[in-house]
């Protein structure tokens, strides 16, 4: 059974405790982070290793919980690669994908230190040139994996990152030149491939095809097994039922989709003693945060019930429908203060003076009133963090951790860009 995502009375807790005096507020739950690996593992545990993330949500008490949880780390920035160091994790349990890499941090990452043995996965021939010169000028063999930028994209993905032209991974065609690359450079070794075709997919059935694709990408560059690699990126892009009319992806399904396409792969001499990781974000950290915000204001304006609260797309961007939306659809979202009140029709915006600041609505809700507080579930992912929260200056949420009995503040100040 899946752990349901943001147990409410968990939350309605959470928002009598002293702890929360000052909304907006991110409330994580350990409890429901744990539950999401242990599913993970349960279902897939015999096939794969289960990668966190981080982008999905870099919170240090977070990060140390799925740390422990999960076996890998998949960090996108140098920022996340200390991040995931400083959780707990082993540096050869970590890789750093991503665009866009300084020198700086390539250096970093050459020189000897504490992330030495955190893989690189390339998405250029110019980042893979720059890491070859570095680890030869230190004296050491960096290993490298490559992105793949596949062809082919199954549709129900919710944001595709690959076959088209794409700033992610190299183009499947020129792959074997970018291993040809690899495999002339001394101070590199090529480790293996990472190949992350889009995310908050829905279907198992496009999720398996997705599966076999890479499946096919990964027999064909291994040279049907021939050659010996030492680890394999599958980008799972497990997806969340945000909106009314969505269900839960079939986990189960999947697993028995993709079951004998991971024996095959297994199967091959040189695959044989490769980790095959299933990298996942959304769909372990999602359903274990809530964003509490408190209602400061009601108004009625042209027949319209208006509750005006403290949070808005600089606290929520995702929400709101600005990260990839066409059109804002309705998060869930529940009245933790009057949740026995009878319901009444209301449109949800956040503090910020701008039009398009519309946080949910109209929708049924229970009436609602000045100083209450509501809950948008599903929000430990691409939440605070994803959001510009420095636009108009209002104040950053705090973040707080519910484990157990405990609600703790886990709030960071800002954002810590780490650089070299």
């Amino acid at each position: 059974m899946l752990v349901e995502s943001n147990a409410l009375p968990a939350f309605g807790r959470s928002t009598q405790s002293p702890a929360l005096s000052f909304t907006p507020a991110y409330v994580y739950d350990a409890a429901v982070l744990r539950g999401r690996v242990a599913v993970l593992r349960g279902l897939f545990g015999d096939l794969f290793r289960i990668s966190y993330a981080i982008k999905s949500n870099p919170n240090p008490a977070v990060l140390r919980i799925m740390a422990a949880e999960a076996d890998h780390l998949d960090a996108s920035s140098w920022a996340e690669v200390i991040r995931a160091l400083e959780a707990g994790g082993a540096p050869r349990a970590i890789t750093w994908s991503g665009p866009g890499k300084r020198l700086a941090e390539l250096r970093a990452l050459a020189a000897p230190g504490r992330a030495r043995g955190v893989a690189l996965v390339a998405e250029g021939l110019d980042e893979i040139d720059d890491i070859a010169r570095l680890s030869a000028e230190h004296g050491v063999v960096q290993d490298v994996l490559i992105r793949i930028n596949p062809d082919h994209v199954p549709r129900g993905f919710g944001a595709s990152m690959s076959g088209k032209p794409s700033q992610f991974g190299i183009d499947e065609a020129a792959v074997p030149e970018a291993v040809a690359h690899v495999d002339a450079q001394p101070a590199l070794r090529l480790a293996g491939f990472h190949v992350y075709t889009g995310s908050n997919c829905l279907s198992a059935d496009a999720i398996v095809e997705n599966f076999a694709n890479m499946a096919r990408l990964f027999r064909e560059l291994s040279r049907d097994g021939t050659r010996v690699l030492d680890k394999l990126i599958f980008g799972a892009g497990f997806g969340l039922p945000y909106h009314a009319g969505q269900a839960d992806l079939d986990v189960a399904a999947v697993r028995a989709g993709i079951a004998p396409l991971v024996a095959g792969l297994r199967a091959l001499p040189g695959l044989a003693g490769a980790a095959f990781v299933l990298e996942l974000g959304r769909w372990l950290s999602g359903p274990a945060g809530a964003l509490v915000t408190e209602v400061l204001a009601v108004k009625d304006s042209r027949g319209q019930r208006i509750a005006v609260c403290d949070a808005g797309f600089n606290n929520h961007l995702a929400a709101c429908g600005m990260m990839g939306s066409v059109f804002r659809k309705d998060y869930p979202i529940a009245n933790l203060t009057g949740a026995a009140r009878p319901p009444e029709e209301v449109r949800l915006t956040g503090p910020l003076c701008t039009s398009i600041d519309a946080l949910a609505g109209p929708l049924p809700l229970p009436r609602v009133a000045r100083g209450d507080r509501l809950a948008v579930m599903l929000s430990g992912a691409y939440g605070l963090t994803a959001s510009p929260t420095r636009f108009i200056s209002h104040p950053d949420p705090v973040e707080l951790m519910l484990d157990g009995d405990s609600l703790r503040d886990v709030s960071e100040t800002a954002m810590n860009h780490v650089l070299p």
